[in-house]
């Protein structure tokens, strides 16, 4: 009999709209099919088999409010924090670059399950799966099961420590972002230097990364620019459409180990950019190393252009 652990999250709101993205991989087919609507029939009869509990460590979250006429997400810093926990169950030893079945349960500080939530960013949850040297990242959509359930399959390309950041509304409260960890046994493989090179190539995408000033302070303001190209012509796209209700979605995480929330920010694209263009705006807590995951929708193929930046 497999054995699994559960471990335990308890996490702040997050109050930024936080948009969401699919598979991310370097370019793959779009996920079109939608997540049940909450209010599903409660999931019953899943014995996990012999399991374990670990708390995972409480961080604050470091806000990143970036709510203004620019991107058009007013208003959610209003709602209440829904103060909920996050439980995921995986398998106790995951095998790498092997699909492995997910659980992620919310409840309430009282442990009672939470059966209803809103969709955002056309989803119920958003799961990043990263792993804690941020060589790879994963950006997958749970299915709802009902009474607080979540499940899906995720990969772990190689061993070491992963992050899951789990991203999720309860309904009528704010989102909130629950991180969950996980470990894949064997021998990490050395981290590559850090490229902080403007301008790379993913797949038939040319991505160029443009800065709003020269040098990105901690705590200020910044504008990032993804320009895109066809690799072969080097002409602007032009076959760009829309992912998950925007023009493009943004992840950032600072080097940082263990990885925590504080470490983690999520910026919206801007709207009425040129055709060719996807603008972000946002700030970067303090120095250091970010990592960033920018997704394109690209005639129905998700482009992930990665960057490193250097905050100071």
């Amino acid at each position: 009999m497999k054995r699994f652990f559960t471990a335990l999250a308890i996490t702040s709101t997050f109050f930024v709209a936080q948009a969401c993205a699919s598979q991310v991989n370097r370019s793959e087919t779009l996920d079109s099919n939608a997540t049940t609507v909450s209010n599903a029939n409660p999931h019953a009869g899943h014995n996990m088999g012999n399991s374990q509990t670990l708390k995972a460590e409480e961080s604050p979250h470091n806000t990143h409010n970036i709510e203004n006429s620019r991107d058009e997400h007013s208003g959610h810093s209003k709602l209440e924090p829904a103060n909920a926990t996050a439980k995921l169950t995986v398998a106790d030893k995951i095998t790498f670059n092997t699909p492995v079945p997910i659980v992620i349960e919310v409840q309430d500080n009282n442990g009672k399950a939470i059966a209803n939530f809103d969709q955002f960013q056309e989803k119920l949850m958003h799961l990043i799966v990263v792993s804690d040297d941020l060589q790879s990242f994963n950006h997958i959509h749970p299915t709802y099961k009902g009474n607080g359930r979540f499940e899906v399959q995720a990969n772990f390309p190689h061993p070491g420590s992963y992050s899951l950041f789990s991203d999720y509304k309860v309904a009528g409260k704010a989102e909130q972002v629950s991180v969950l960890k996980a470990e894949v046994p064997g021998n990490s493989p050395t981290a590559p230097k850090i490229d902080l090179a403007t301008t790379k190539t993913f797949g038939n995408t040319k991505a160029n990364l443009k800065l709003s000033q020269p040098t990105i302070k901690a705590g200020q303001e910044v504008h990032l620019i993804f320009n895109l190209q066809d690799a072969v012509s080097n002409q602007p796209l032009k076959d760009l459409k829309p992912y998950l209700g925007e023009r493009g979605h943004l992840v950032i995480l600072k080097q940082s180990s263990p990885l925590t929330q504080a470490d983690y920010i999520h910026a919206h694209a801007m709207k009425n950019t040129p055709a060719a263009e996807v603008h972000f705006i946002t700030s970067f807590p303090k120095p250091g190393k970010y990592k960033m995951w920018g997704q394109f929708n690209r005639n129905e193929k998700i482009i992930t252009a990665d960057f490193w930046v250097d905050v100071q």
